[in-house]
């Protein structure tokens, strides 16, 4: 039966995907906003609900283990699988706002969450600090919004142009439902099966809840990819991760529970890996100004090498440290090259 619900849930996901992006798209085309605004702002808001909703239920039950380990799981499965996934199928443009504003933005936030929960709890006044920071976030995606729209809007109202806009408001609502049922039938029988193997509570909050509750993200950016809506897709990457970090752990905090507690293990390792990619972000997206297919197989590969030191600390491998080691030093090289690639295209700019 979880294998049924997981499979289910998979159908439901990509309807919702399909009928969000369609609706999203024609939204940002009827207000004259471009799909980056729509990725980052509806778009990436609707396919987190499912992380706060599990973020939620699990500070609710007292599970801070599982709460906080969806929102970092959440965000490594976004930036690696996602982004890898959509750059695989095709090469995303990066604009020059994501470089200027959203990457920072997101590296910000990131560091922001991980100095609130350094001393291994956020306090509610903390997820408070997290929750204005994240308002103060969408009323600023939402001048800017206001700021182009207001430049690229046309003088003439096109016959039937009020009737087309309400269809893609209820395409986009009906997206966002389809969304949050798929990736909670999903979740569900994920869970259901990871508990009957007997993993932990983190470890089902960093992979299986994590990659459950991020279905949403993955079938809007691919397709959204597939559309040829490439900003979008890259907007609901960053948009998800910003809002997951500032909403999703900020109020799962300061509404269900006096703090929530941070596990050491995910200090220690999960967070850093959190904000490493966020950060890698940075140069992946200036080189050339696109994110390439082999760069894209990267980010898929990188999450390959956590999910296996994941599985290998869920069984208590001896192997463990070696292996560690082994992704640290890949790690190293990998952003190297990167760096690399980074500061030749900036001296063969400047020249």
């Amino acid at each position: 039966m979880s294998i049924l619900w997981m499979v289910v849930g998979l159908v439901v996901l990509l309807a919702g995907a399909e009928l969000l992006v369609r609706g999203g798209s024609r939204l940002a085309a009827f207000f004259g906003v471009p799909p980056l605004v729509i990725g980052l702002t509806v778009v990436a808001f609707g396919t987190s609900s499912p992380e706060l909703a599990v973020s939620l239920g699990a500070g609710f039950q007292g599970r801070a283990d599982l709460a906080a380990g969806n929102v970092v799981g959440s965000n490594i499965f976004n930036i690696s699988v996602i982004l890898g996934l959509a750059a695989t199928v095709t090469p995303l443009a990066a604009s020059l706002q994501v470089i200027r504003w959203e990457v920072p933005i997101l590296i910000a936030v990131s560091l922001l969450a991980s100095l609130l929960a350094w001393d291994g709890i956020v306090s509610r006044p903390e997820a408070l600090v997290l929750v204005a920071v994240g308002v103060g976030y969408v009323v600023w995606q939402i001048h800017q919004s206001r700021a182009t729209s207001d430049a690229q809007a046309s003088t003439l109202s096109k016959p039937g142009e009020g009737r087309a806009r309400a269809l893609a408001v209820l395409q986009v609502i009906g997206g966002l439902a389809l969304l949050v049922v798929g990736s909670r039938l999903f979740v569900d029988g994920a869970t259901a099966l990871a508990r009957s193997l007997g993993v932990s509570e983190l470890i089902i909050g960093l992979t299986v809840v994590a990659a459950g509750t991020s279905l949403p993200e993955v079938a809007a950016s691919v397709t959204a990819a597939l559309r040829g809506e490439r900003d979008m897709a890259i907007g609901n990457v960053l948009g998800s991760n910003i809002f997951n970090i500032v909403f999703v752990l900020g109020l799962s905090t300061a509404v269900s529970a006096p703090q929530t507690e941070i596990p050491r293990s995910l200090l220690i390792f999960d967070l850093p890996v959190m904000i490493a990619l966020s950060m890698l972000c940075l140069p992946i997206f200036f080189t050339d100004l696109s994110v390439t297919r082999s760069e894209g197989i990267g980010l898929l590969l990188a999450y390959g090498g956590y999910t296996t030191l994941q599985i290998l600390a869920a069984t208590g491998s001896t192997h463990l440290a070696v292996a560690r080691t082994a992704t640290l030093a890949a790690a190293v090289v990998a952003v190297s090259v990167v760096l690399f690639a980074t500061v030749k295209q900036l001296a063969t700019s400047r020249s």
